[in-house]
């Protein structure tokens, strides 16, 4: 592993697989190695960070590795026993539900303070359901922004889908949803978008069934896919021409 600093342990960015396929089939050697390396991790769910462990060949015993919770509900005090931890020296391993850690996920503040702390920060190379999708969009890979969750109520999501598209105009506007949620994110973006107007719908990536297909919002009203229960990123552009 890469040279520590004065003594204090690096924290390790660890992507995973992005739905059920093996994660080796889509992590490189390298970020397996780190991982297979590691006997301490902050997850969003302790139970599926085991299973990644154990699908990559973890070569200790799960029940010998230690496992911190981070989520949505961790408070900045619980994250200074963390910083506690790399500041002792010990090499951590952060891993999200899915994809990469950090990215709309909840690690983001666990990395900003160890900055803070003066501890390393290592990104491994991984999937990122947001990157792969924009690269097989064919819409502006220049300036885009990722726009998160958009507002559940429909009167707010509708006034967001506009002023998204709006900016669209401009930049690439990407955006995801929950998987139950995506058949009412489909309804508004058709019901409020012009005919014209760009969509991206990249579902279940690096997956078999996996697919990313952009038409204008007119020409997906002829034939809504069925999105319910799959992984989806939704994009938006409006040609500047």
């Amino acid at each position: 592993m890469s040279e520590q600093r004065a003594g204090k342990g690096t924290l390790y960015l660890i992507p995973v697989a992005l739905g059920g396929e093996d994660a080796r089939s889509v992590l490189p050697p390298a970020t397996l190695e780190v991982a297979r390396g590691l006997d301490t991790f902050i997850a969003e769910n302790a139970k599926s960070a085991r299973a990644f462990l154990k699908a990559i060949g973890h070569p200790r015993p799960l029940q010998e590795l230690g496992f911190h919770l981070l989520d949505e509900h961790t408070s900045e005090a619980d994250i200074e026993p963390l910083i506690a931890l790399l500041l002792k020296g010990e090499n951590c391993g952060l891993v999200s539900e899915a994809g990469c850690p950090a990215v709309a996920d909840p690690g983001a503040a666990l990395v900003r303070r160890a900055h803070e702390a003066g501890v390393r920060v290592a990104p491994l190379v991984g999937p990122s359901s947001i990157l792969l999708a924009l690269m097989a969009s064919g819409m502006d890979g220049q300036r885009f922004a990722f726009q998160g969750y958009l507002p559940v109520d429909k009167a707010e999501r509708a006034r967001r889908l506009k002023e998204l598209e709006q900016r669209a105009r401009d930049e690439t506007q990407i955006f995801i949803e929950t998987p139950y949620r995506n058949a009412a994110m489909l309804q508004s973006l058709l019901e409020h978008c012009r005919g014209d107007t760009l969509l991206c719908i990249a579902a279940d990536l690096t997956l078999p069934a996996g697919s990313v297909t952009t038409r204008a919002i007119s020409e997906w009203k002829k034939k809504p896919p069925a999105l319910d229960r799959r992984l989806v990123v939704f994009l938006l552009w409006r040609s500047p021409q």
